[in-house]
C-alpha cells in the first residue's frame, strides 16, 4: 500500500501540500508547486530492513557575502529505522519510535533545539 496523495507538512503554521511526483520500487516522492519542499520515503531490504522518511527543504535568501544577491540553501531532515529482518514487530517498532518522537518534543522541542545546537 502507498502513502495517500497528495501528502501535506506544516511548516511554521503554514500547510504544504505535497503532491506524488515520483514512484518507484518501494520509493515515493512528494514535492511541493514551488519544488521548494519534498518528501521521499523508501525501503531497502536485505541483510537489515531500512526504512528512510527524508524532507527537503529549499529557500532564497540573501547571500552572507554579497548582501545585494540572494542565493538558493536547503536542508534536509531525514528519519531512518534500521531493523533486522526479524525480532521486531511492526507495533514494537513503532513503540520505540513513539517514545523517540515523545522525547524530542517534550518540553516544547528542548531536546531538538540541544540536538540542533549541537549539544551531545
Amino acid at each position: 500500500m502507498a502513502f495517500a496523495d497528495p501528502q501535506s507538512i506544516t511548516i511554521n503554521a503554514v500547510a504544504i501540500s505535497l503532491p506524488r511526483t515520483g514512484s518507484g520500487i518501494n520509493q515515493g516522492t512528494f514535492t511541493s508547486a514551488d519544488a521548494n519542499t519534498k518528501e521521499t520515503i523508501s525501503h531497502t531490504y536485505g541483510n537489515r530492513t531500512r526504512r528512510v522518511l527524508r524532507f527537503d527543504q529549499s529557500k532564497i535568501a540573501a547571500d552572507p557575502l554579497v548582501s545585494a544577491q540572494n542565493i538558493k540553501y536547503s536542508m534536509s531532515a531525514y528519519l531512518v529505522v534500521d531493523l533486522p529482518v526479524t525480532g521486531f514487530t511492526v507495533a514494537e517498532a513503532k513503540q520505540v519510535l513513539d517514545g523517540m518522537m515523545t522525547y524530542l518534543t517534550a518540553s516544547t522541542g528542548a531536546k531538538l533545539t540541544q540536538l540542533l545546537g549541537g549539544e551531545a
